[in-house]
């Protein structure tokens, strides 16, 4: 089984300077609830199809099985999504020790506003050095899942943060 391992992070500062790439996301859910989650999602000009297990209680580990799908495909089933299509760009950021990868979200539509910052870890006890534009840890805050924000969007509660 593959296991992603990952901490979130609010951005607090500017960071579009130290991205070596920007793709635009688009995001629709298939399936979600119980903490699981079908999600198709087109990147550019790529589908993808990912399954999603429940987090632990802490958020930091899931299931994750990701594949790529034909374009049209991916097109197809956004159009049969439940409501609540998630728009964002996404730069990639190197950590300054080479070792890990920040992805950056910028997202658009109901969660303006909002940029969040993940980094995937080799395990539970992996750590990662942060950069200055890297905020208030977040992982394990259902609020920020994507799953939750498409139905619950940013725009609703932003003012409790």
């Amino acid at each position: 089984m593959a296991y992603e391992i990952e901490r979130k992070f609010l951005v607090s500062g500017p960071f579009k300077e130290h991205a070596t790439s920007c793709s635009h996301i688009m995001q629709g859910y298939i399936s979600s609830g119980n903490g699981r989650t079908v999600r198709v999602r087109i990147r550019d000009e790529k589908g993808y199809l990912t399954i999603k297990g429940p987090s632990g209680v802490d958020g930091l580990a899931r299931y994750e099985f990701e594949t790529e799908i034909a374009l049209t495909d991916a097109r197809d089933l956004i159009r049969i999504a439940e409501p609540g299509i998630i728009d964002k760009h996404r730069y990639l950021v190197p950590s300054g020790d080479g070792r890990h990868v920040w992805e950056i979200d910028e997202f658009h539509g109901d969660n303006d506003g909002l940029i969040l910052a993940e980094v995937e870890l080799e395990s539970l006890t992996d750590s990662c050095e942060k950069p200055d534009f890297i905020g208030r840890e977040v992982t394990g805050d259902r609020r920020f899942y994507n799953s939750h924000m498409r139905k619950n969007p940013f725009c609703l509660w932003k003012d409790d943060i």
